[in-house]
């Protein structure tokens, strides 16, 4: 195996390589994990729960229901859903009918749904309530066979689902009238609650997501996962947390919405492969619940961008200058450079480590992060993580620099995208000989630490909106 100065920095228990990857996908990981604990609470949602055996038990409805839709293996479901119960659920169904899954920002204007839907041709939709409308006004000329809407109280507690209706449901426009052959998520699962899972042979190369790049240089691009991929990105953030999430017992705060490879190659695929429970946030900005939701659970591990943990400071009680955060061990900051000052803030008050992690759509979280514990070298981005490689490379010759010399970032990794969803040229001119082009200009120090000087890309896109990403 090649040395690479990084691996003089990693941390004690943290090996080299991870190889050989086992030949598995994440939902031979649940069953597992269903059938040694099967009553143990996989996800809390607004003051709820979701056990490991109703997940399993769901997942499977769900698929058994896409297949009596004529959803097929390869076919492509889009889901227009906050983090919530409902679209875990959707991941796993749509991968146990054979199908890709194709998470959507629900705050996508039209014309970037229109684009989306265009690009995928998906054979059915998953949507939140309030969103029906807009999708059956895209239906006629695709492939859209069914449209599922589901409401955003049908896994609340019965109280919060009561309140929900009572104050918000009609405000938010969260009742809807279906169009014939139309039907409501709860429906399809009660259908086929007792079906069991459908025989359909899945491999580990097979593909599992299209996770849409925010569409820095032009329209947004599919970036295509597979079942391995996502597999390898959960076993490496996990080696490098190791000493500080521990199987079974701890929790993961899903606040990064799961659109964004943070928060579902990284936050999901942690708490999945960890067996940990996880909290899901369906509002990104609602922080009342955030800090609520904290407090009663207590997640070791959180991830999201820069601003989050910035806000998140401006919202918690702060005492004495000390913020008490029950049970955080570790915070990751991604989809962003992380403002140093930020940084040192956060962790002072909170004594919390907050760390960078760098990665892209297209590298499916295959991630740059800094150490755990510590936050390695101020101002870098940190170190690549088992069997991630990176390069700088001149930006006119492809020439391969040393020490010190500024470049663009070239990541290869196991577990990157198979390519863009049916755009081979756009596939070619990002990714050759195995190397992921990533358009990002940085350096890398003679330890292997990765340092960034600015983005060929000027716009990031998290939670919805699109901010400015300057160096």
């Amino acid at each position: 195996m090649e040395e690479y100065p990084w691996f003089k920095h990693y941390g004690k228990d943290v090996p080299y390589t991870l190889q050989p990857y086992p030949q598995r996908t994440m939902i031979d990981v649940v069953d597992e994990s269903a059938q040694a604990r099967p009553y143990r609470a996989v996800f809390f949602f607004q003051g709820g729960k979701l056990l490991y055996d109703d997940y399993v038990r769901f997942s499977n409805a769900l698929a058994v229901g896409l297949a009596a839709m004529g959803i097929k293996k390869g076919d492509r479901v889009a889901m227009l859903l906050p983090n919530s119960p409902q679209m875990v659920i959707g991941f796993q169904g749509i991968w146990r009918a054979g199908a890709v899954a194709v998470p959507v920002d629900p705050l996508a204007t039209e014309f970037e749904l229109q684009h989306i839907l265009k690009e995928i041709d998906p054979a059915a939709v998953i949507v939140l309530n309030p969103f029906y409308d807009i999708v059956k006004k895209m239906q006629a000329g695709t492939n859209i066979k069914t449209v599922i809407a589901t409401s955003i109280k049908d896994y609340m507690p019965a109280n919060m689902s009561f309140v929900y209706t009572l104050t918000q449901e009609r405000k938010n426009g969260g009742r809807v009238r279906l169009e014939q052959g139309d039907v409501f998520f709860l429906d399809l699962i009660k259908k086929y609650k007792n079906a069991g899972r459908p025989y359909i042979d899945i491999s580990p190369s097979d593909p599992a997501v299209i996770l849409f790049s925010g569409g820095t240089t032009g329209p947004a691009k599919g970036a295509v996962g597979t079942h391995q991929a996502l597999i390898i990105t959960a076993m490496q953030v996990n080696a490098w947390l190791y000493p500080v999430i521990y199987e079974w017992d701890d929790g993961v705060m899903l606040s990064m919405p799961m659109f964004h490879a943070l928060g579902f190659a990284g936050a999901l695929g942690i708490a999945m492969i960890n067996h940990s429970s996880c909290i899901l946030i369906p509002n990104p900005l609602d922080w009342a619940e955030i800090i609520r939701s904290i407090k009663k659970y207590g997640p070791a591990v959180m991830m999201d961008i820069p601003h989050f943990y910035a806000n998140l400071l401006d919202h918690i009680k702060i005492k004495s200058g000390k913020a008490n955060i029950k049970g955080l061990r570790i915070c990751i900051s991604g989809a962003d450079k992380l403002p140093v000052e930020v940084r040192e803030r956060f962790q002072e008050v909170t004594g919390i480590g907050l760390i960078d992690n760098y990665s892209l759509t297209e590298a499916m979280e295959a991630p740059v992060m800094a150490p755990v514990p510590g936050a390695g070298k101020a101002r870098s981005v940190g170190l690549p993580l088992p069997d991630v490689v990176v390069k700088l490379a001149d930006t006119e010759t492809g020439r391969t620099l040393g020490v010190g010399e500024p470049g663009e970032v070239y990541i290869k990794a196991p577990n990157l995208m198979s390519g863009y969803w049916k755009q081979p040229q756009e596939t070619a001119s990002t990714m050759a000989d195995g190397w992921l082009r990533t358009g990002d200009i940085g350096y890398l120090d003679a330890d292997g630490y990765l340092f960034l000087n600015g983005r060929k890309r000027d716009m990031v896109k998290a939670a919805g909106k699109i901010t400015e990403n300057k160096p």
